[in-house]
């Protein structure tokens, strides 16, 4: 499996040289300084390209978009989308132009990925990405004051949010909104509480099914482009995979991912698998997702996460968690080789170790929420044992 490594662009606090040094060859980024719904041009991507294979001596590739962001409009499916579609498939036929074939991307609405906490302590100092359910209730029932909002959380995180929003300052209050904000780097949109209610006006009234709707149609008018210009596309999970804020989600188990590959049955129609987000959720089996899903499993991320029964989760070790991480891994190099075997010139699967912990000098330094370098650099070595480890053992191609 070819190791990627998320990289944000040149502010990023980690350099192309340290990715080298932990041990990855294929970058994972995007062009997030252009907003959504504009075209990538190919100068755009071609600057971006030329920066990472600039030293020659890294060999490392861009081998992943993530992500190419779908607009708002487009899950609403408000008004002429025409330019929207128009100005994706553009960009979609620029990346193939330039070479680079895999394209992640998620339909989640308004909200990317969602925790309450982004450096809850760990023992030795450490710290992790969190969701605590009551303080996710305590936002959407008292900061928020979303209506009917109490009815979809238990009585016992209930209370539990009471008691923190009597007990919160301003400060905590306005934190909380940060940390929730934080799962859109690069994002053009973020929202204080007044407008993040407008944002979820516009959905009102919209459904599973509908939402649902707007994803079939956005795939009938991508995917015969994404055929054309050699790009493998590949949705990434809802993270958690659960409603939020009364917002549908509908890439969250394994209906979902069915829908997904039949709305447009196509090998440019593909699933990131991420463990971490499919994880999250308590009725995900996700050993035997990995299994039934693998044929169109065009990249993964690699985490894990320890649940708990109300709903709270942490982000754990890579080897930790509720994931068994072997079966997952042992999967995805059986699939590799079936691909091998079968000739396709493109056999390997990308992946990425996900969110990894805050550790040692990590702590501190202005990197993005859930991408340090020590944790992921852990994650990563983890990871890579388990693929030797298991490809050895059953003489498969790593």
């Amino acid at each position: 499996m070819e190791q990627t490594w998320r990289w944000f662009g040149p502010e990023d606090a980690i350099r192309l040289p340290h990715i080298k040094q932990a041990g990855a060859t294929g970058i994972v980024t995007a062009l997030h300084h252009i907003p959504y719904g504009t075209v990538w041009s190919v100068d755009e991507i071609e600057k971006r390209k030329a920066m990472i294979g600039e030293d020659a001596s890294l060999g490392l590739r861009w081998s992943v978009v993530e992500s190419l962001p779908v607009s708002e409009d487009i899950k609403l499916g408000e008004g002429d989308l025409e330019v929207l579609f128009d100005n994706y498939r553009e960009s979609l036929r620029n990346l193939g132009a330039c070479g680079v074939d895999t394209v992640c991307y998620n339909f989640m609405p308004v909200l990317d990925w969602t925790r309450t906490e982004l450096r809850a302590p760990l023992p030795g100092g450490g710290s992790a990405l969190r969701f605590n359910a009551h303080e996710y209730a305590a936002f959407d029932c008292f900061i928020l004051e979303r209506p009917g909002a109490e009815d979809e959380h238990e009585p016992e995180v209930m209370r539990r949010a009471r008691a923190w929003i009597d007990q919160a300052s301003e400060s905590d209050k306005r934190n909380l909104l940060a940390n929730i904000m934080a799962g859109l780097p690069g994002a053009f949109d973020r929202y204080d509480a007044p407008g993040l209610r407008r944002m979820l006006d516009r959905y009102r009234g919209m459904t599973r099914d509908g939402l649902r709707e707007t994803l079939a149609r956005f795939l009938r008018e991508v995917i015969p482009t994404a055929e054309e210009a050699g790009i493998r596309m590949c949705i990434h999970p809802d993270d958690p995979p659960r409603p939020l804020l009364g917002l549908p989600r509908i890439v969250s188990n394994a209906d979902d991912l069915d829908f997904i590959i039949n709305a447009v049955p196509s090998d440019a129609n593909g699933l990131t698998f991420c463990t971490g987000s499919l994880g999250a959720g308590r009725d995900n089996d996700v050993p035997e997702l990995a299994k039934r899903f693998a044929g169109h499993v065009k990249f993964a991320h690699l985490r894990n996460v320890a649940k708990e029964v109300d709903g709270s989760f942490m982000e754990a070790d890579h080897l930790g968690g509720d994931v068994d991480m072997v079966s997952v891994v042992t999967t995805l190099l059986e699939e590799q080789k079936r691909r091998h075997d079968a000739g396709l010139d493109d056999w390997r699967i990308p992946f990425r170790p996900d969110h990894g912990h805050e550790l040692l000098d990590d702590v501190g330094k202005p990197t993005h929420p859930g991408y340090p370098m020590i944790g992921r650099l852990r994650g990563l070595a983890e990871l890579r044992g388990i693929m030797t480890a298991v490809a050895s053992l059953k003489d498969l191609p790593v």
